[in-house]
């Protein structure tokens, strides 16, 4: 079957299974390899992907369920002002170390800085929840994202 969405602000129809994970589509097909491939449960969020500007898990999403929606990763953010904020806050408070999970933390965070610019620190440990990251213990993640958000509101 084929489906058609838009990838990163681009058109896109691709061959595919009626039962492949968006995850091997976007990995495998599409070359899109900052969506990382985790767990394939959906508990490490490595694989986190903006479907229609919400954050979801790529490795528990079909490929058809993306018919003509809007599917955005890190890539395509490249140029956006807040994800600028996010990862410079990233890489000035040291909240990367491997970098394996980077990629769906700021998207995580990205969604949730743009529903909530002025999120509590708890509402950030909520939103981060479906992300593991292995090396730093969160702590400098939830400190980036916060301080994120006072860049944002300092405009």
């Amino acid at each position: 079957m084929n489906v058609r969405f838009t990838l990163n602000g681009k058109d896109v129809e691709s061959e595919t299974r009626d039962n492949r994970p968006l995850l091997d589509l976007l990995r495998v097909d599409l070359g899109v390899t900052s969506v990382k491939k985790g767990c394939e449960y959906g508990e490490c969020g490595a694989c986190t992907v903006l479907l229609d500007e919400v954050p979801v898990t790529s490795c528990l999403v079909l490929a058809p369920q993306v018919e003509g929606k809007t599917v955005t990763t890190i890539d395509g953010l490249v140029d956006d002002p807040l994800m600028e904020k996010l990862r410079q806050a990233f890489l000035e408070d040291g909240a990367i170390q491997c970098g394996f999970c980077t990629p769906g933390m700021l998207l995580t965070a990205y969604a949730l800085l743009k529903e909530n610019p002025n999120p509590t620190e708890l509402e950030v440990k909520k939103a981060i929840e479906g992300n593991i990251c292995r090396c730093t213990g969160y702590v400098l993640i939830i400190k980036a994202i916060l301080d994120a958000a006072e860049r944002v509101l300092a405009e």
